[in-house]
């Protein structure tokens, strides 16, 4: 990446230390360093102000960075999806086992906590499908394609949303069968247990 060496350019152009640098972008030193070294990479709030310090267009100063920078962005948009990915199936999966044990312990004061799992899966699968919305991602193709960085060719695109309203309804009718199951086996599993 060029930015390291860019930064370093620049600020040895006014004769700045990087101490004298990191004060002015509200950084340590040690931060300095690492951007000049190509070990972490600024955040947008402090490329604008080396930007307004060096008295340069962010462009000049990322020179030679933006697919880089691109490739970062999606880096983490994959990780954020997987966290949000990790968190529902955690709690959905809570939210399906816990049903029945919280109720027979606790009785009608397991409503407050069953909920509040339900209501915490369901704030993820929101999250999801906003991002999934936002990415223009909506069949399992095109999330593998998303994870690898690819975006599918025009056939491909047209092909998958021929699929789309075929694949929410198996979903719909697989993740209520699911469901169904694993009430069912927790139901005899608690009968068995309590007899």
């Amino acid at each position: 990446m060029e930015l390291g060496k860019q930064i370093k350019f620049y600020r040895n152009q006014i004769a700045m230390s990087q101490e004298e640098l990191a004060d002015r972008i509200y950084v340590s030193r040690q931060t300095i360093s690492n951007w000049e070294n190509d070990k972490s990479y600024p955040d947008i709030h402090s490329l604008v102000l080396l930007s307004e310090i060096f008295r340069i267009s962010i462009d000049e100063l990322v020179k030679g960075d933006i697919y880089k920078m691109k490739e970062v962005i999606q880096k983490e948009d994959v990780m954020k999806m997987k966290r949000y990915e990790k968190m529902y199936t955690i709690l959905l999966i809570v939210t399906l086992v816990s049903v029945a044990p919280l109720f027979i312990w606790l009785g009608n004061k397991a409503w407050f906590i069953w909920i509040s799992f339900y209501l915490g899966a369901m704030y993820y699968a929101l999250k999801i499908e906003k991002f999934k919305k936002e990415h223009d991602i909506y069949t399992y193709k095109e999330i593998v394609a998303f994870y690898e960085g690819k975006k599918l060719d025009e056939i491909q695109r047209q092909r998958e949303i021929g699929k789309r309203p075929y694949q929410r309804i198996l979903l719909v009718v697989g993740s209520a069968l699911f469901a169904v199951i694993i009430c069912i086996l927790i139901g005899l599993f608690l009968h068995f247990f309590l007899n």
